[in-house]
């Protein structure tokens, strides 16, 4: 319960910023050996908080003997006990550790931390590394951990992290659509006279889609072409990041069945381009020649392949 513990992967590095949650920095390290030889060979900060709990930062000058330690600077965090009775129903806190060391001569603090994230609970309130530094590497003043007569300086970041994931996407493609088709038939083609005409809605991938038609085309495309767009519907409300990724055949149906014209769309929608097609889909001179059954009919179909379906956290 109030030992350092020293199981799993160790990654070691220098960086110029101090740490964060908390600084140590003793005047005289040799007179602090001196006292905790009276104090079980350790020495405990104040109580400091982080991440909403409270904390002590433990040094064992010569190494925490009964773990191992002997030979090293130890390091260790103990949370305060009344953290758990404060932060009921809560039970556990888990917390990233970072170790530091202050080296003079480098002008960097040496880091040293645990790849795991630690657990603190009722019974185990201790974690910390048992092999920091070398004792004889931290005392000789040439290494620069002891500086100006023999000062020295510890500290660590405590970074408390929710018990379970709160924060998360769940992406999926869709690649069995039950009814795959959406056709809509455009009678009396030749004498439309509206500049765009809207189909009625349709559901695929949980999403409300319709198909945007311009027979005259658009202004980029006026006379010449038909321009057709797939959108998803304006009800439709998308998330600021939120994206739907679609894969869909449009068609143009030949009423003799065999020479249809198709374009595929592969498309990212987002809520800045909930909409998109072809400006130039077909010339109108080829729709007309071949796209036209007897009864001035352009027979329009939509087949999706993929819809993407995004599930999102709570508090997204």
């Amino acid at each position: 319960m109030g030992s350092c513990s020293e199981a799993s992967p160790i990654m070691k590095n220098w960086r110029e910023h101090p740490p964060s949650s908390y600084s140590l920095k003793i005047q005289n390290f040799s007179q602090l050996e001196n006292s905790t030889a009276f104090s079980h060979h350790k020495y405990q900060s104040c109580l400091f908080s982080s991440g909403g709990y409270n904390w002590r930062l433990i040094v064992y000058p010569k190494g925490n003997i009964k773990d191992n330690g002997n030979g090293f600077i130890s390091m260790c965090v103990k949370i305060d006990s009344k953290s758990f009775m404060e932060s009921t129903p809560q039970t556990e806190v888990f917390a990233e550790l970072r170790f530091f060391v202050y080296n003079k001569k480098e002008n960097k603090y040496f880091t040293i931390q645990d790849v795991e994230v630690k657990r603190f609970n009722a019974l185990k309130m201790v974690w910390g590394l048992l092999q920091v530094l070398p004792y004889d590497t931290f005392i000789n003043p040439e290494n620069g951990y002891i500086f100006e007569g023999g000062e020295s300086e510890f500290g660590v970041d405590v970074i408390v992290v929710p018990p379970g994931l709160t924060n998360w996407e769940i992406l999926s493609f869709n690649e069995t659509l039950p009814r795959p088709k959406f056709s809509w038939p455009l009678k009396n083609f030749s004498t439309l006279k509206e500049d765009v005409y809207t189909s009625n809605r349709f559901s695929m991938g949980g999403k409300q889609w319709v198909v945007e038609l311009y027979p005259k085309g658009t202004t980029e495309a006026a006379g010449k072409w038909l321009s057709i767009y797939v959108n998803l519907v304006d009800s439709e409300t998308l998330k600021p990041d939120e994206k739907i990724f679609k894969q869909a055949h449009v068609r143009v149906q030949d009423p003799l069945g065999s020479k249809h014209f198709a374009s595929q769309t592969n498309r990212w929608h987002k809520e800045s381009c909930m909409s998109w097609g072809w400006d130039e889909f077909l010339s109108l001179a080829e729709l007309r020649k071949t796209y036209l059954d007897k009864e001035d009919t352009l027979n329009v179909e939509v087949e999706f392949e993929v819809v993407s379906v995004t599930k999102y956290s709570p508090i997204i």
